[in-house]
């Protein structure tokens, strides 16, 4: 007989396959309440769900500002309002899917992780939380589009930087101890927390260290790396170099700070525009993770 767990992540599959992936948040928050550590399927089904729910208002909210910029750059007052009120809808969802999924995260899933990986894999899903919506409402403002909202649970966990400092390097410490260094969860850990201290605290030397650090380290055992987790680990060190190449030539830097290894084809070089970090990919592997300052 198939039990209610068992039932919910068939609908939650079914959901990925029609691409519904509203729904399959929904299927997935289910499951996570029932009780019990997620099976590494279970979390991955949630992280995919979130990270695609995420991803298309992200989307869109980037084509409707980059329209109302346009059409304020015309001086035109004519349809401005129209589209900054479409905005704030999408702000506001996507601001209802991230404290959903922080609820499942604090109430449900972080205090019943056992294993090392899932409490890594759980705090990096905190990363990408408090990093977009940071992202989202500190380009808002520097751009004078967002009025003065009501402060949520959301906000507090993006107000207190220092307690979420302290949660997040207690999740490195734990990856460094029960991880390889060429684990694909700690590299996306390290990629995201360099991420945060680059966009939200505002500090790329300790970003830099932060992501050639995990590169290198990756690079010294990479004959080491397991042929199942190969594509996605290389994935996500080409995503550190990018970063630190952005960082370093952004910052009038000489190349110091690049990392000792490669994790490129043969004479390709990485031209990114935008710092990278996983967020969006349509599975958990960092396949086409996105640019977090416009994604």
């Amino acid at each position: 007989m198939t039990t209610e767990r068992e039932s919910k992540t068939f609908l939650a599959r079914l959901c990925e396959q029609a691409e519904r992936y509203d729904e399959m948040v929904t299927y997935m928050k289910e499951v996570a309440k029932i009780g019990g550590e997620l099976t590494v399927d279970e979390r991955n089904l949630l992280s995919v769900a979130y990270k695609n729910v995420v991803g298309t208002r992200r989307a869109s909210w980037r084509i409707i500002s980059s329209i109302e910029q346009k059409e304020e750059s015309k001086g035109s007052d004519k349809h401005v309002g129209t589209i900054r009120d479409y905005r704030q809808k999408i702000e506001t969802e996507l601001e209802k899917v991230c404290q959903d999924v922080l609820d499942v995260l604090d109430e449900s899933l972080i205090p019943k992780a056992e294993s090392g990986e899932s409490k890594v894999f759980y705090h990096k899903m905190v990363i990408i939380i408090v990093i977009w919506p940071n992202l989202l409402q500190a380009r808002s403002a520097r751009l004078q589009l967002l009025p003065p909202t009501k402060r949520t649970r959301q906000d507090t966990h993006t107000l207190n930087l220092s307690q979420n400092l302290m949660v997040l390097q207690n999740a490195t410490d734990v990856a460094q101890t029960e991880l390889t260094p060429t684990h694909p969860i700690r590299l996306g850990l390290a990629l995201n927390f360099s991420v945060f201290y680059y966009e939200i605290l505002n500090s790329p030397d300790r970003a830099c260290h932060l992501a050639k650090q995990a590169f290198d380290d990756a690079i010294a055992e990479l004959d080491s790396l397991s042929e199942e987790s190969y594509r996605d680990s290389t994935l996500i060190m080409q995503l550190l170099r990018d970063n630190l190449t952005l960082w370093t030539s952004s910052d009038g830097g000489d190349g110091d700070a690049a990392p000792s290894g490669d994790a490129t084809k043969d004479g390709e070089k990485a031209t990114p525009a935008e710092p990278k970090a996983e967020a969006t990919a349509s599975t958990d592997a960092p396949a086409e993770a996105p640019r977090p300052t416009e994604s």
